[in-house]
């Protein structure tokens, strides 16, 4: 997830999940170093912007906070239909499966105020009466680990958080990574703010993708980015407007605060979990 920050000036008292973000300002930018043109063109056949495309271990991170092992890349794309987005949601082809299901998480390492806005995320979404119900636990083995990186700004952006996708057995992507560097949540995180973008991640880990995903200039800024369908899935959920919707709690950059479901992520979540 990527936070609207302009020359490292991050507003953290500005009224993203998701998200969720960080905003790139140069969203139409092929600086991509040491990213070889079959990588990139392997995301883009995913649905993926390859818009500032960042290496890390055993992938890539795209889209801000989307994190693509390369087995994901290598994988060939399924033959499921999808449509191409606009400013609905969205979710992938991989979904959480054997429902009724608890969702077991666990912070690892991180400060009280990660500790109490993942029980604020959790409490959020449990309050939906879905078939995925969350609950922290403090030992042994979780299905999502929540734990902490450390990176500062570059290029005018800085990363809130990470995450993936469901796996093709139906289980929730397992790790959700939150940047303790003081630029993205201050010395004195905000409850709020961190629990909405851990609200945002935990929403990619069971299959939903950004809400504009193929415009993030809605919620990032910069130059619009439209990369069409791809193999993972951007499977329109009905019931959900095709005007933008500026609040979503699935956008693609944070508006810097607290941000919650609205009613059309509410019924998104209920067309899948409910």
């Amino acid at each position: 997830m990527k936070n609207q920050a302009i020359f490292f000036l991050i507003c953290l008292l500005a009224g993203s999940l998701i998200t969720s973000c960080r905003k790139d300002n140069n969203q139409g930018s092929t600086d991509k170093p040491n990213i070889s043109n079959d990588v990139l063109a392997q995301i883009k056949a995913k649905g993926f912007s390859t818009s500032n495309v960042h290496a890390v271990k055993d992938g890539y991170l795209v889209e801000g906070d989307i994190f693509l092992s390369s087995k994901d890349l290598s994988r060939k794309a399924q033959n499921t239909k999808v449509r191409v987005a606009k400013t609905e949601q969205y979710s992938t082809n991989n979904l959480v499966v054997a429902l009724p299901r608890v969702i077991t998480v666990k912070v690892v390492s991180l400060g009280s105020a990660f500790v109490q806005g993942t029980d604020l995320a959790i409490q959020r979404y449990n309050a939906l009466g879905l078939r995925i119900r969350f609950q922290r636990i403090t030992s042994g083995n979780a299905d999502i680990t929540i734990q902490g990186f450390y990176e500062g700004p570059s290029g005018g952006y800085i990363t809130l958080g990470s995450s993936g996708f469901p796996s093709d057995a139906g289980d929730p992507f397992n790790l959700i990574e939150m940047n303790t560097h003081p630029y993205a949540y201050g010395s004195n995180p905000n409850v709020q703010y961190v629990g909405s973008v851990i609200q945002h991640e935990i929403g990619h880990c069971i299959g939903m993708r950004h809400t504009d995903y193929m415009d993030r200039s809605y919620s990032c800024g910069g130059d619009p980015v439209d990369e069409g369908d791809g193999g993972v899935g951007a499977v329109y959920l009905p019931g959900t407007p095709s005007d933008p919707d500026p609040n979503s709690w699935m956008l693609a950059c944070s508006n810097g605060g607290n941000r919650t479901f609205n009613s059309n992520d509410i019924i998104a979540l209920n067309y899948l979990y409910r």
